[in-house]
């Protein structure tokens, strides 16, 4: 299986879905019960979400974890 990673970055990416689903950088923070500067680290690449916040933007979004990341299976 070749795995092929889009050129977007992540955070880019956490974004863009973000804003399609309609939600603000507080709205899925409070979801998470994390800060909303974590929000933004995540989508300026500064830093990445936990494995287990992965998860659950995966769940908010109605997406598949390889979608989030960009990722192409």
């Amino acid at each position: 299986m070749t795995v092929k990673r889009k050129t977007m970055q992540f955070g880019q990416r956490f974004k863009e879905v973000r804003k399609q689903c309609g939600y603000t950088q507080k709205q899925i923070a409070d979801l998470l019960k994390i800060e909303q500067s974590n929000i933004s680290d995540w989508e300026n690449d500064v830093s990445r979400p936990e494995y287990e916040n992965l998860i659950a933007l995966a769940e908010i979004y109605g997406e598949t974890l390889e979608s989030l990341l960009g990722i192409e299976l």
